[in-house]
Order: structure tokens, then sequence, then C-alpha cells
């Protein structure tokens, strides 16, 4: 199946959930809304044509106070057929939310979390969403393009 078979799948399906096929990404791209993604999700890993089993990873892109938005990327591949997806949803930074897939796919547990200590994006209703690579007294998100990095920590000044 191709990514143009598989919008249109899902634009049928969910309608207005589905916003645009990126065919100049590698791999092709598909963009969803933030809303009510749960279902969508869902239907790719269980529908018979699709099998999306294996999430095998998740991006945050910070696209700066300028664009005033954020992503947050999915990396999705079905091992029967040998499919490769990409779904994007772009976010607002002020309220930087997306639902959880951790419970969709194991793996999205660690993967929402270090998004969440790098760049702020929430997860809403994932089962431990607190820090993974730095201190859970860490000010800030270090990947955010706006973010001031602290000038002490415990003391100990902080130069890069």
């Amino acid at each position: 199946m191709t990514t143009n078979q598989i919008f249109d799948l899902l634009k049928n399906t969910f309608g207005l959930k589905v916003l645009q096929i990126n065919l100049n990404d590698v791999p092709q791209s598909i963009e969803i809304t933030v809303k009510e993604n749960y279902n969508l999700f869902i239907f790719l890993r269980d529908n018979d044509r699709l099998y999306f089993d294996m999430l095998s990873s998740i991006t945050g892109i910070d696209n700066g106070p300028e664009g005033n938005t954020m992503e947050v990327i999915y990396n999705l591949y079905s091992i029967p057929f040998d499919l490769h997806l990409m779904v994007k949803i772009k976010i607002a930074r002020e309220y930087a939310m997306v639902p959880t897939v951790s419970n969709i796919w194991k793996t999205a547990n660690w993967h929402e979390r270090e998004i969440f200590d790098l760049l702020g994006i929430r997860f809403e209703g994932h089962p431990d969403l607190r820090r993974i690579l730095l201190p859970n007294d860490w000010e800030g998100h270090p990947l955010r393009k706006d973010d001031v990095l602290q000038e002490r920590y415990h003391g100990i000044k902080i130069d890069y």
C-alpha cells in the first residue's frame, strides 16, 4: 500500500482529522490534527491492510517562537507489510500537549518522557510523565529555542 492509498483510507475514515500528505518527506508523511487522534492511531495499528505494529520512534521539534508551533513526529512501521509511515502533529507552543500513545505502543513511554524532558511537550494520559535525562529539579527544557540556560545548578556554574 502506498502513502497516497493510506492517506485516502485515513481521509475517508477520519475526515478533517487528516490534514495533508507530504510526498517530499522521506519517508512520506501524513499530518493529522491533535484532536481525537487516539482512534486514528488505533486504526493504524489494528487495520488489516495497514497493521503498523511497531512504533520506531517519536520526535519533538520546536519550530521557534516566530513560528509559534511545535511538532510531534511518529515513525511507524508495519512488519508484515514492510510499510513505513511518518505521522506529524503540529501544536501551538503555548499549549504544547498531545495525547499519549504509550497505551497503544509500549515503546512510546520513554520517547514521550524524553520529549517532555527536553522540549516541554506534555503527553496527556501518560502513566509516568517525569524527567528522564535531566534531574527532577532542572529548570526549563534545553531543546526549546526560547529556553534560557540557568547559570548555576546546585552552586555549580554551567558553561557550554
